[in-house]
């Protein structure tokens, strides 16, 4: 899972590693519901981009991009307040999500820090998936 941000060029690196969270997102999303935060895979969303990227690796209908609705695109802050929250456990309990935990809270802080540069710019941003 990555972060897509809103534009053609957001002036800063947007790079996150989403593996662990990928590999882990049910138990994330169990994590966020035990604790009242919004799950993060409700800030998915399929853009032209990354539904070719899927296709290209082998993931996905071609004939779907014809048929993409527009991206959602959400607020900075909205996507800041899971990741504190979800952190917030991690830090409380460093070994709530087994042997990924570490890895987990990694890219979890790697995400806050992107969600950060974003909201303090006022921009959106999604979620989007890689199969590679």
């Amino acid at each position: 899972m990555y972060i897509v941000v809103e534009g053609e060029d957001p002036g800063y690196d947007i790079f996150v590693n989403g593996r662990a969270l990928a590999r882990n997102e049910d138990a994330l999303d169990r994590l966020a519901a035990t604790i009242g935060a919004r799950p993060l895979i409700e800030y998915f969303s399929a853009d032209v981009n990354s539904m070719a990227l899927l296709i290209e690796e082998g993931a996905g209908d071609p004939t779907l991009i014809d048929r993409l609705p527009p991206p959602q695109w959400y607020a900075a802050t909205d996507g800041l307040a899971t990741v504190s929250t979800l952190l917030q456990e991690l830090q409380r309990d460093p070994a709530l999500l087994g042997s990924d935990s570490e890895f987990i809270r990694e890219e979890l802080q790697e995400y806050e820090a992107v969600l950060r540069k974003t909201a303090e710019r006022n921009l959106r941003w999604h979620l989007a998936v890689s199969w590679r």
